[in-house]
């Protein structure tokens, strides 16, 4: 498969840039993976890179972005750091990748059995992972539908991914309103952004629509109002 250019980026929408990546995760999971010469693709991006979409992931080994959605070199920027978390500096990375290098979607990526998460769940503090775990807690404290208090921890594993998912939707709240480039593409149209789930015991990823956040014809109903809703 081909390098993306200027052209063939400049070409995508935002939608279609998801639609990319939920092909690849289907061929991931199939095994799928497409043909390619990855050392002509070190050649063809050596000039200049034309990223379709940036990914905000964990850190975790089995969750590299560029495998999961069966991408090659210069595809996409691929930003990881234990349990997805959003800083100011994430922000500005995900800044450029939209405003300055022309990607089309941003995606929250969480995933199953994350230990950064366990380690909120436990409230766990260990030198600088504590700064990092600190910005998991508001995922945990959201979590309201588990009561037993001896059952709030990593050992739950329900309460684990309930967290999980309550953490990608928080992140994708946090990038769009403290970003206000990027709550201005959206609002353009220029770029998307989106949550997901990715199950390291299947592969799968699951694309949350609930924070969808992309302005066109298959969403009607857009709106940035509602992130006020979310807890």
């Amino acid at each position: 498969m081909r390098v993306h250019t200027k052209e063939t980026q400049a070409d995508l929408t935002p939608r279609m840039a998801l639609d990319i990546l939920k092909e690849g995760n289907e061929r991931f999971v199939k095994n799928l993976k497409a043909q390619r010469d990855l050392l002509a693709q070190v050649n063809a991006t050596r000039d200049g890179q034309w990223p379709f979409a940036t990914i905000l992931s964990c850190m975790d080994s089995r969750t590299s972005a560029e495998l999961i959605f069966d991408q090659g070199l210069g595809d996409i920027f691929s930003i990881r750091i234990a349990g997805n978390i959003v800083n100011t500096d994430i922000l500005g990375s995900m800044e450029f990748a939209c405003k300055v290098a022309g990607s089309k979607l941003i995606v929250v990526l969480g995933h199953t059995k994350c230990g950064a998460v366990k380690g909120a769940c436990d409230h766990v503090e260990m030198g600088n992972l504590t700064e990092v775990l600190s910005k998991l807690q508001p995922a945990v404290y959201a979590e309201r539908e588990t009561k037993d208090t001896e059952a709030r921890n990593s050992k739950n594993g329900s309460f684990v991914e309930k967290v999980s998912s309550i953490n990608v939707r928080r992140s994708v709240k946090s990038v769009i309103e403290r970003s206000f480039i990027i709550e201005q593409m959206i609002e353009a149209g220029q770029i998307g952004v989106v949550g997901a789930m990715y199950n390291i015991d299947t592969g799968k990823v699951e694309f949350y629509h609930d924070v969808e956040y992309i302005k066109d014809s298959e969403n009607p109903d857009f709106s940035l109002t509602e992130l006020r809703h979310l807890s």
